[in-house]
């Protein structure tokens, strides 16, 4: 097996990073405006919050392929 270098590690992460952002926008579309509420009140939570989600879960998927690999 060919040695795999370190630019293509953090490549492929990047890639996990931003599809995961994207999966994260579009469900930030799909929902629409969203919001927290409790005891302490109501808070909205826009797209960012959301997109940025997304791009962690991206990540996390990424360090699980790592695992098993």
């Amino acid at each position: 097996m060919a040695e795999k270098r370190k630019e293509d590690d953090i490549k492929e992460a990047s890639g996990f990073a931003a599809g995961g952002a994207a999966a994260g926008a579009g469900v930030a579309a799909v929902v629409g405006n969203m919001g927290l509420a409790g005891a302490f009140g109501g808070i909205a939570i826009g797209a960012a919050p959301v997109v940025a989600a997304g791009a962690v879960v991206g990540l996390a998927a990424y360090g699980l392929k790592k695992l098993l690999d």
